[in-house]
């Protein structure tokens, strides 16, 4: 069954779920299969609740089902879903802003987003749905009332943005950095780079196409294909071909920083809720994009200085009893070492890190655990705990705890006082657990 025929039947039953525990009467049960489920077994149940459609890949499934609604058999249920959520994005000609990238997409999308809904209705990915079931979820949410799209791509492996792309069909994107992340399912950094570059491949193929880069990353310029229409933004103003110049003027611990256009001598000042001087690329991505979209300076300023970062990512928290930095969402070497240099130029005292082990990293975990723990040699700090078996053998004299559930106890049993703590770790590491006992 084609992806035309596919649609045809959603827009006869439009909503979709594939979770057969929620069957919304008429909708599309797509059975899903992964390496520890198979949404296949769960198709006639799912008609049973109250689906109207079920999509399955399994033939004896379909083959032995005897009820009176609609079951489709397809080669691969993925595809399918993937299929029907671009012939749906097909029905909007709006522009659609694709953002990826190692560190910083999700904090880029949340201010892209923040900055265009000064001036449009705009949709955009929500929470973490940025893979290959949560890009065409998000999709499905496009409505008559959406007037711009911001879609976050996420990726752990060669071709993921590729897919991602061929699905959404961005005319724009965005690339925020490439670094040393998953490199379990890539295999290099340069395995990474190639990977975000499908962004680029995939606009290049496309007749109008912008394309939103950082002039300051050598990867990315590398990378970029001819042809394309680039605008750029750099912390450099020898560059004079950029769009978007901007400094930091203090981050201490929020990031304080103006910006100005090419062209235009006024510097316009932004003060921030966000942690790190490494957000300074983060924001004039979205500045970028505001300019490029025909918003003004000041609604893109009033955007900026009212975003306040939230889902555990570089989150200044106050508590009774300490200021937390909380950024345990996720954790790879780049994104590591930025949040170990950020907070080694905080001028506060006394100073905790709680850091998790960072997962996916393959047949180089060793090594970046021990660059971390080198790093920390160098860094101001009274008291650091490392957490996770990847720091277990490292010689060191920071204080070990095997999981999540140490690091509780021990929190319980000492209760730090008065400290300015840094969080960090991978989301598996569970360290968001923890603030709510600092």
């Amino acid at each position: 069954m084609s992806s035309e025929e596919l649609y045809a039947i959603y827009e006869q039953h439009p909503v979709i779920t594939t979770d057969s525990r929620e069957c919304p009467e008429g909708s599309i049960f797509i059975a899903l299969k992964g390496e520890s489920f198979d949404g296949n077994q769960f198709a006639a149940q799912a008609l049973e609740k109250g689906c109207a459609v079920a999509i399955v890949s399994d033939e004896q499934v379909y083959n032995s089902y005897t009820g009176d609604k609609q079951m489709i058999l397809v080669p691969d249920t993925l595809q399918a879903y993937k299929d029907m959520a671009r012939e749906h994005r097909r029905r909007f000609d709006i522009p659609v802003i694709a953002i990826t990238g190692t560190n910083g997409k999700t904090t880029t999308k949340e201010l892209v987003r923040a900055v265009l809904a000064e001036r449009y209705d705009e949709m955009a990915t929500e929470g973490n749905f940025n893979n290959d079931v949560g890009v065409p979820k998000t999709l499905f949410r496009l409505s008559v009332m959406d007037e711009i799209a911001v879609i976050e791509m996420g990726a752990s492996h060669p071709g993921d943005i590729k897919t991602l792309a061929e699905t959404a069909e961005p005319t724009c994107g965005l690339i925020t950095n490439v670094g040393k992340a998953h490199l379990q399912g890539f295999g290099s950094l340069e395995g990474v780079i190639k990977t975000k570059g499908e962004l680029y491949d995939n606009l290049a193929t496309r007749e109008g196409s912008v394309i939103f880069v950082n002039a300051d990353n050598e990867h990315l310029m590398g990378i970029l294909p001819k042809g394309v229409k680039a605008e750029y933004y750099t912390r450099d103003e020898n560059k004079t071909d950029a769009n978007v110049y901007g400094q930091i003027i203090a981050c201490d611990p929020f990031l304080l920083l103006k910006w100005k256009s090419n062209g235009n001598e006024e510097w316009h000042e932004v003060a921030t809720h966000l942690i790190g001087s490494y957000n300074i690329d983060n924001v004039l991505a979205a500045v970028t994009v505001g300019l490029h979209f025909e918003l003004t300076p000041e609604q893109i300023c009033h955007a900026i200085e009212n975003y306040v970062p939230s889902n555990n990512r570089s989150q200044l928290t106050e508590t009774p009893h300490n200021h937390l930095i909380v950024d345990a969402y996720n954790a790879n070497p780049t994104s590591m070492a930025a949040a170990l240099d950020n907070f080694s130029l905080m001028e506060v005292a006394p100073k905790m890190a709680i850091l998790g082990e960072m997962r996916e990293l393959g047949d180089s975990s060793s090594e970046e655990h021990r660059r971390v723990v080198e790093k920390l040699a160098n860094c101001p700090f009274d008291t650091v705990w490392l957490v996770g078996g990847e720091f277990k053998d490292i010689d060191c004299p920071y204080r070990k705890l095997n999981d999540v559930e140490e690091v509780k106890e021990a929190i319980r049993t000492e209760r730090p006082e008065g400290y300015y703590i840094l969080i960090k770790g991978s989301n598996g590491t569970r360290l968001f657990q923890i603030p709510e006992l600092l």
